[in-house]
């Protein structure tokens, strides 16, 4: 009798605790229990409080990175939600920090969402800390279509019971990226560069990426496509002979350009894009990993410079602040056209970005 009671007991203990947590794989092929309500979370590593945002999830945040309070730039996550800057530190934050562990366990989130860790780094902190570590990821993001990111938006929305939010913001992003495809199909495209690009810290003219996001989606003809993939730097004397008929400048590197184009006016002058008034700047969204948003956001001001008629319809300035809207639930673009510029041709000899001008 009392080995029956015994057995009734564990199963009732068995059947609540299993009822309590749930079993999931995260993006490095993890199995995680996590709870099945959870209230209390901590996103690490660039990009996952990002993610979170965009999952309308930021009232479940209960600590942030330092590089989140002392860097508010740059990323329209953090214009969006300054509150988050008051929390509690969990680590420097940055490429390759770490957070810390005693923050950590100090703050007892239910989940810890990390981001660029192998599963050996995730496991040590989930063991140290005994809190679930769940892993996300950005993918390649060769274009905006990527499998890792939705599967991370998905699998952050199945824990944080944003499921349907999750859909939603896939969606949106598919349908993005289907327009802004459709849009510039079967039509010739000038050739094109971008330079500026952020790459482990700011560079200048010579800083690019073979297969810029915005280009592909627009089908536009990248001069340095043949390069392969990913960031690349050049020798700036190939922007000679390739000449580009249009010209995309970083602004978070375009005080480099300009530094350097005030050394090298001769060389800048020579192109035919300078000559023809066919530089412009663009948002940054390689800050802490790619700005989802501002990445689209960019594709629609590119694709109103190179395919007019094709969007005709478009401001790009309204339909970056669409993008934020539904993103993060603020119009955030003049906050970060403040910080960098905006939208709007670049004039090298003055260093002003004409705003509303493409």
């Amino acid at each position: 009798m009392k080995f029956k009671v015994f057995i009734s007991v564990f199963l009732i203990l068995s059947i609540v605790l299993f009822s309590e947590g749930i079993v999931i794989k995260d993006l490095l092929g993890r199995e995680v229990e996590v709870p099945s309500n959870v209230n209390r979370i901590v996103a690490v590593g660039p990009g996952a409080l990002r993610l979170i945002a965009y999952l309308k999830a930021t009232d479940m945040v209960v600590g942030v990175e330092d590089f989140e309070k002392l860097r508010p730039y740059g990323r329209p996550y953090i214009v969006a939600y300054p509150e988050l800057k008051e929390l509690p530190s969990v680590g420097p934050g940055g490429p390759g920090k770490l957070p810390n562990l005693e923050s950590l366990i100090t703050l007892q989130p239910d989940v810890v969402f990390i981001t660029y860790v192998d599963r050996k780094t995730a496991q040590d902190i989930q063991e140290k800390t005994g809190i679930p570590v769940v892993v996300l990821s950005y993918g390649d993001l060769g274009t905006f279509e990527d499998e890792d990111l939705f599967r991370s938006l998905e699998l952050a929305g199945k824990i944080l019971g944003r499921e349907e939010r999750a859909h939603e913001v896939v969606d949106f992003i598919k349908k993005a990226q289907e327009d802004l495809s459709t849009r510039s199909e079967a039509v010739e495209s000038p050739t094109v560069y971008v330079g500026g690009i952020g790459y482990k810290g700011v560079h200048g003219i010579d800083s690019t990426e073979a297969k810029y996001p915005p280009f592909v989606v627009l089908h536009a003809r990248n001069v340095v496509h043949g390069l392969g993939e990913g960031h690349k730097f050049i020798d700036p004397e190939k922007l000679l002979v390739w000449d580009p008929e249009y010209i995309f400048i970083d602004e978070n590197g375009l005080s480099l350009v300009l530094d350097d184009y005030s050394k090298h006016r001769e060389f800048y002058e020579s192109l035919n894009a300078v000559k023809r008034g066919k530089v412009y700047g663009i948002l940054p969204y390689n800050y802490y990993t790619t700005n989802i948003g501002t990445a689209l956001a960019n594709a629609y001001f590119i694709g109103k410079v190179l395919y007019p008629e094709r969007f005709a319809d478009i401001d790009p300035e309204e339909k970056a602040d669409e993008i934020y809207e539904f993103l993060l639930g603020k119009r955030v673009y003049e906050e970060m056209a403040e910080q960098f510029g905006g939208f709007g041709k670049i004039d090298l000899s003055s260093g002003k970005i004409l705003r509303g001008t493409w």
